[in-house]
């Protein structure tokens, strides 16, 4: 039997993720926090655009991609009431840990069931349905949800119990902050040294330097473009999370502290919406 698929949250990575699930004849519904927008794309794709209710009642397998915790957990507790016994909600969400965990109990007390299965790969993974899905829950679950997931994600892996999937994507946080900090640095003092980037780069790629980073946002941050990809407020959101789960941890912080007071002070600037790599903006000589 075909699985009748949903998905919640319609923003710059929901709304291709629904457009593969379509592309895929699983999408049924499709909802938002903007009932306009639900109203737009399912129009688009010819499916419906219930109440949370309606999507639950329908589904088999919802899926979410909100902003934060508070949202998981809100969206969850409207959901519950109404959904089939055996359906799956998956969280595609960045959250906590124990965020995952709450909406997992949540579910249970009404017998249904969770995963949490953020994802990495920014904007394009989603458009281009290569998304990385780290995933937290009962595998036999997962297995059940592994074709809504196989949909938009190129490597989908079972990190073990609920909650591992968060632990997962904010390892995952700290390297793309890392990464950022030292690409950004690094081209700033290429670009002061008057090297051409149009070598340097591919340059760079070539060697142990070659990242996922340098490679797609080399080129346009040198050119002091930012519109693209991950934007940096949302980052600071995420390792604000990961700050708490590496105090429980008891680990060392470097990155994570001086990204969310570098992202804070951009953010002040005016460019929270703007892409990761505007971290250069601060890299730059004086």
């Amino acid at each position: 039997m075909t699985l009748k698929a949903a998905f919640i949250g319609l923003g710059a990575m929901g709304a291709p993720m629904a457009g593969h699930l379509h592309a895929k004849g699983l999408l049924a519904a499709v909802g938002n926090r903007s009932q306009a927008k639900a109203d737009a794309l399912a129009k688009e794709l010819g499916v419906d655009a219930p109440d949370l209710a309606g999507i639950a009642s329908s589904c088999d397998v919802i899926a979410l991609c909100v902003s934060a915790d508070a949202d998981v957990i809100g969206v969850v507790e409207a959901l519950a009431p109404s959904l089939k016994r055996g359906a799956i909600v998956v969280d595609h969400s960045t959250v906590a840990p124990a965020t995952a965990k709450k909406a997992a109990s949540l579910l249970a007390d009404v017998g249904a069931l969770f995963l949490d299965a953020p994802v990495s790969g920014g904007v394009e993974g989603a458009k281009n349905g290569t998304l990385s899905v780290m995933v937290g829950g009962d595998a036999e679950v997962l297995e059940r949800a592994r074709p809504v997931l196989e949909a938009y994600g190129a490597r989908i892996t079972h990190m073990g119990a609920v909650g591992s999937g968060q632990a997962t994507k904010a390892v995952n946080q700290v390297l793309v902050a890392g990464i950022a900090h030292a690409v950004t640095e690094g081209l700033a003092l290429g670009e002061a040294l008057g090297l051409q980037a149009d070598r340097l780069i591919p340059t760079l790629a070539a060697g142990a330097a070659g990242n996922w980073f340098l490679d797609k946002r080399g080129a346009t941050m040198l050119r002091n473009e930012f519109s693209v990809g991950f934007k940096l407020a949302l980052l600071h959101k995420d390792l604000g999370i990961v700050r708490g789960i590496a105090k429980d941890a008891g680990t060392n912080r470097t990155i994570i502290e001086q990204s969310l007071a570098d992202f804070a002070e951009l953010m002040s600037q005016g460019y929270g919406d703007d892409d990761i790599s505007a971290l250069i903006r601060l890299k730059r000589a004086d």
